[in-house]
């Protein structure tokens, strides 16, 4: 029985410096700094790393450069679009500035993030995206002692000791308050995700309350997802005086809520009218399309990505950044 050939061993640094007949540093320079290598030096060496098929180790790069060329992201969950729109953008900026993205979920637990937080900081992070500004004192206490730069998303505080890059949640819920009142709604349900460890529900709540409004707010707290909204939907569906309208804090909820009334038969807007938050893609085709205050998360991916990498690069953290929202007004509403 013939012996199974040996197993072709993967190229390295080394042998590409041997092959190229120049040194390890060489190589090195031409695969992170080629535009500093001699013409002639390069084209030896990338000629050798064809021949080899030579694939640089991230490993050893990290160790020869001392950068990773990595940064972690935190979010609550990857089941949210308005999450997987973020990380989409920032991932395609990132790429721009030459670094990868490594995304961990949070489960909304402040404890699980900093747990998290730790275990990317260990494999080389070189900087942190989070969501919202509510952390726990051993998140805190693992950014302070490493000094680690760390940019807050989704939410907009220009006091806030991290530089946050995101938007003023309680004005975006102002703008669909306003946008019912203008239409003279005076009863008005207001569907939101759980507030604990949420400080953007709980700020898009502060907003509601400070705005002078002289009808009827009642408030019904459920999951953000389209089961948590249906199941609003059944108990607004079972109240013997209905509310003229529904304002959901998120259009994940707003299109549960907008399903559940109508497996009731209850119309959209000619009985009660409807107004989300989020501006989701699938928002502009549910039926009827819902009216909803847009939040630019993709240009907070956009604008997250190039401040991490000036900071990492530069050595000097953001200023705070508040990106503008607006309503976008559809069939989901109409005037009392």
């Amino acid at each position: 029985m013939e012996k199974a050939p040996e197993p072709k061993k993967r190229a390295n640094l080394r042998d590409v410096a041997n092959a190229a007949g120049v040194s390890v540093a060489t190589v090195s320079r031409v695969l992170n700094e080629p535009a500093v290598v001699k013409k002639d030096t390069l084209e030896k060496v990338q000629a050798a790393i064809a021949d080899l098929k030579f694939v640089p180790s991230a490993a050893a790069r990290a160790i020869n450069s001392g950068r990773t060329r990595f940064v972690g992201a935190l979010v609550p969950t990857l089941d949210n679009a308005i999450f997987a729109r973020f990380l989409a953008a920032l991932e395609r900026r990132l790429s721009d500035h030459k670094l990868s993205l490594v995304v961990a979920t949070t489960e909304a637990n402040l404890d699980i993030e900093a747990e998290k937080a730790k275990s990317l900081l260990d494999i080389g992070a070189e900087g942190l995206i989070i969501t919202g500004a509510t952390h726990s004192p051993a998140f805190h206490e693992l950014i302070e002692r490493t000094m680690l730069p760390t940019i807050i998303t989704s939410f907009f505080d220009p006091d806030n000791p991290l530089p946050t890059i995101g938007y003023n949640n309680a004005a975006a819920a102002q703008l669909a308050l306003k946008h019912l009142a203008d239409l003279g709604h005076r009863d008005i349900a207001v569907v939101h995700g759980p507030v604990h460890d949420n400080d953007r529900t709980r700020e898009r709540l502060a907003g509601l309350k400070a705005f002078p409004y002289d009808g009827r707010l009642s408030t019904f707290e459920t999951e953000i997802s389209h089961q948590g909204g249906a199941d609003v939907a059944k108990r607004l569906g079972d109240l013997s005086t209905k509310p003229d309208a529904i304002l959901c804090l998120s259009d994940v909820v707003a299109l549960g809520v907008l399903l559940g009334l109508q497996a009731q038969k209850i119309a959209v807007p000619d009985q009660i009218s409807m107004v989300g938050v989020d501006d989701l893609p699938t928002s502009s085709v549910s039926v009827p399309p819902l009216t909803s205050v847009h939040l630019p998360v993709s240009e907070m991916g956009d604008r997250a990505a190039d401040a991490l990498a000036h900071w990492i690069t530069a050595h000097k953290a953001p200023e705070p950044e508040e990106l503008a929202t607006h309503l976008v007004a559809r069939k989901s509403t109409k005037r009392r």
